[in-house]
């Protein structure tokens, strides 16, 4: 564990960043900014849906959040699941109607993660932007998937209830604060899980806020989003995953004086 000292952390992502749903990023973003100008995870899916075409005026969107200080993140290459059929009524559920069949990285062989990695890899490095982490679609990461992500060479991935270090460190129990968009009932018992969330976690060293586009569709999700971030900031540091990641790795390697890292 890092030391007493350690500060609690706050990290808001933005999910499914992508061309087709640029705007409605776009609005989450100014919805943050409302409240404060803090660093955001944008979680990027190069060829969403399968649309693999190079858009300049979205390149340099990308480059102009790099710049302001937000950390792009892949999330995924197609952000669609193109494994398997499942088996039972569990994998299909998560796959097929949760997820609504988007869980890519849910039952792709190890070879397949690797070819999806390294297409994303890819496609970041030809544009010269750094990359140091990867969420799976849905938070879905099959065996093959965690395999070819721990062979990738990244620092993290996060799934639904934790932040992973890819290199020797124990896992970060974190449960996403995520929002459901699917309809006005969905809407509203999400806001009040999200809120009891947030509180249930107000000791634990690090809050993920997860936001995805749809959010954006919903005025009372968005006042609702920036309530919560104001409250959670009162007593957490905002950071990007990635910052994140390394101030708890530097915390863990400090040395310790009786007992205590420092």
């Amino acid at each position: 564990m890092p030391s007493a000292e350690f500060q609690k952390h706050l990290c808001v992502s933005i999910h499914d960043v992508a061309p087709a749903t640029w705007q409605l990023c776009q609005h989450l973003i100014e919805a943050v900014n409302a409240v404060a100008n803090i660093p955001l995870t944008l979680l990027v899916v190069p060829a969403y849906h399968g649309d693999s075409r190079d858009m300049p005026w979205y390149d340099r969107e990308l480059a102009r959040r790099l710049a302001l200080g937000d950390e792009l993140a892949l999330h995924g290459y197609l952000h669609l699941d193109q494994g398997p059929p499942p088996r039972g009524l569990r994998q299909r559920y998560a796959r097929h109607v949760y997820t609504r069949g988007e869980g890519e990285f849910a039952a792709l062989t190890e070879l397949e993660a690797a070819q999806r990695l390294a297409l994303g890899m890819q496609w970041f490095a030809c544009r010269g932007w750094p990359l140091q982490g990867f969420v799976p679609p849905a938070w879905l990461l099959g065996d093959g998937g965690w395999r070819a992500l721990r062979a990738s060479g990244l620092l993290y991935t996060t799934t639904w209830r934790h932040f992973h270090f890819l290199q020797h460190a124990a896992p970060v129990e974190a449960p996403s604060l995520v929002y459901s968009s699917r309809n006005a009932w969905g809407r509203a018992l999400s806001r009040q899980a999200v809120r009891w969330a947030a509180l249930g976690q107000r000791n634990a060293p690090l809050a993920r806020l997860s936001l995805h586009p749809r959010d954006a569709l919903d005025a009372r999700t968005v006042r609702h989003v920036q309530h919560l971030l104001a409250t959670l900031l009162a007593s957490r540091v905002p950071a990007t995953k990635a910052a994140f990641a390394r101030d708890w790795l530097d915390s863990l390697a400090r040395p310790a004086v009786g007992g205590i890292a420092v």
